[in-house]
């Protein structure tokens, strides 16, 4: 799969050195028939751009503000804190985001069944953007994520009561969560603004998150707490790692209809390499944020044999989510998302809620987590002990807190606990124990809280450089 990258890799490099041939051409042209009585009007356009530059568009339209990007193409609440570091350039502007936990953790702490584990390792994933304007009405951007799981957490997984999803060594992976691949994003897009409020974009990636679901958990505000993934994310956003999409979108103001084609099947247990890309399956999402401190979606996906340990089973899903965000102070703020996805495969619906809170008091942050959902025996891998296929209503509570111990170099170094409540349906008690706590502790790094807009004199000096 390197020709796959390599080709990705030199798309990047031709349009990045087309845009700077063009830049060259135009501030040529310019110099050259630029009158006197035309140098206030330069002057002008010049500090309107450098006042665009440092308000920090959003990476699929001009008009919007970068505060509104979560992964992928999907949005989030106009209001939402950034937690990144950021470089300019003359024509680019570079980000880098991310997050790394080390912890210990500890599934049915008091050893009420026989289905948790324990294990110490480090959840973890890192981020590059950059975008750059093309002309006067495009936007070029560039997307990378990788995780160094495969490494630090294990091949395997870690211990998580009741999750389900993807597999390792032939078998369905069961009461643990799948590690994210290394090469989790490598995208790129291109924005058209066609008119005042309205955009065409176009998003391709190898891989790629296509139109379907909420903004994916780690890029949630409200979950950016919590090392766990929801029980419910192959239920809502577990297409975020998507080896081969591309994703259409128009936006209108407030408004955007956006559709996908992508690769049904998830990534396999080799983490280390490219997919074979299938575009075997659609989706359709549109999003709507009526405010600064809401962002709504409704999805539909139609998934072509997403899981390896089940090739003949399709998905049918659909997802609808509600993100608020709010700021209470510079350092404080609210963030709460209420997730609704069902899977429809097999002959069955089986729907899954979650409801997500982090409220943040300058360093110390107070979180949590409510999950139902609903998974049959194939999907617990327990065929053998039920004669029929029954469906088991599972539910999950989630209280954490931690504190910012220190901030160095723009870089927060957190301590943090969370346990877990699991009510187990009566038939899975010989296995789980009635209401089995899972518990874990935690050092986690990532980038301190971005402070928006910037000095006049910091403005002032950017100008006297260009």
């Amino acid at each position: 799969m390197k020709i796959y990258l390599l080709t990705l890799c030199l798309l990047i490099m031709a349009i990045t050195a087309k845009a700077q041939q063009m830049d060259h051409m135009e501030h040529n042209s310019t110099t050259k028939k630029a009158a006197p009585h035309d140098h206030a009007k330069m002057m002008a356009e010049t500090q309107r751009d450098t006042t665009h530059h440092m308000s920090m568009s959003s990476q699929f339209s001009l008009d919007l503000p970068m505060n509104r990007d979560g992964s992928g193409t999907s949005w989030v609440p106009d209001e939402t804190p950034m937690y990144m570091y950021m470089v300019h350039s003359k024509k680019w502007m570079h980000m880098f985001h991310g997050s790394f936990f080390a912890r210990y953790n500890k599934q049915d702490l008091f050893n009420k069944g026989s289905r948790g584990g324990g294990q110490v390792d480090a959840p973890n994933w890192f981020m590059y953007m950059a975008q750059r304007r093309m002309g006067s009405n495009g936007l070029f951007a560039i997307n990378t994520m990788f995780s160094l799981d495969p490494f630090t957490v294990g091949a395997g997984g870690y211990p998580l009561l009741y999750q389900t999803g993807e597999s390792y060594k032939g078998n369905k992976l069961v009461d643990r969560q799948h590690p994210h691949d290394l090469f989790a994003e490598l995208s790129i897009a291109y924005t058209q603004r066609v008119a005042k409020n309205t955009d065409i974009s176009l998003s391709v990636g190898m891989p790629g998150e296509p139109a379907l679901g909420p903004p994916v958990f780690m890029h949630r505000v409200s979950a950016m707490n919590n090392p766990d993934a929801p029980l419910s994310h192959h239920y809502a956003d577990a297409t975020h790692i998507t080896f081969g999409t591309a994703t259409l979108g128009f936006r209108y103001k407030n408004v955007k209809l956006e559709g996908s084609v992508f690769t049904g099947r998830e990534p396999d247990e080799h983490r280390y390499n490219f997919d074979k890309p299938r575009f075997d399956s659609y989706s359709v999402r549109l999003s709507v944020n009526p405010s600064k401190e809401w962002a709504l979606q409704v999805s539909n996906g139609w998934l072509k044999s997403p899981e390896e340990a089940e090739p003949h089973d399709d998905v049918n899903r659909f997802t609808a989510s509600a993100i608020h965000t709010k700021m209470l102070g510079n350092n404080s703020y609210t963030a709460t998302t209420l997730v609704y996805g069902q899977n429809r495969h097999h002959g069955k619906t089986q729907p899954a809620v979650l409801l997500e809170h982090s409220l943040q008091l300058n360093k110390t942050a107070i979180y949590g987590r409510y999950e139902y959902v609903q998974k049959d025996a194939g999907e617990m891998d327990l065929e053998t002990l039920f004669s029929a296929d029954p469906n088991f209503n599972i539910n999950a509570i989630t209280l954490g807190t931690n504190r910012i111990l220190a901030t160095y170099k723009q870089t927060n170094i957190t301590l943090g606990l969370q346990a877990t409540l699991n009510a187990s349906p009566k038939a899975l008690t010989p296995l789980y124990g009635t209401a089995p706590v899972g518990f874990q502790v935690y050092l986690r790094i990532t980038p301190s809280l971005m402070k928006m807009g910037g000095s006049k004199r910091k403005m002032d000096h950017d100008m006297m450089s260009m």
